[in-house]
């Protein structure tokens, strides 16, 4: 089982260029989702160093395309306090 997740992984390595990814980052992804036909979405976000919000695997068959949009310097690899922050920016 562990081989074929390997060969998969390695298939996925040599299709898609995956940036190197900070906490501090934002970047943009363009996942297919499959509803009543299949379509591709597009999700922007930081990288906040925790996986809570919205998990995507890396080497996932469903993301198609990874880009970087800008880079911010952080002092903190969690960066828990940006979450009261887009709370407050969504409810105005």
């Amino acid at each position: 089982m562990q081989i074929l997740d390997k060969e998969d992984v390695e298939e996925v390595r040599m299709k898609r260029e995956i940036p190197d990814i900070k906490p501090g980052y934002i970047v943009q992804l363009k996942v297919e989702v499959l509803e009543n036909k299949l379509r591709v979405s597009i999700l922007k976000g930081i990288v906040a160093g925790v996986g809570v919000e919205s998990l995507f695997l890396l080497y996932s068959p469903n993301i198609k395309e990874i880009k970087v949009l800008d880079k911010k310097k952080v002092k903190r690899a969690k960066l828990y306090y940006l979450r009261d922050k887009m709370n407050a920016l969504k409810k105005q």
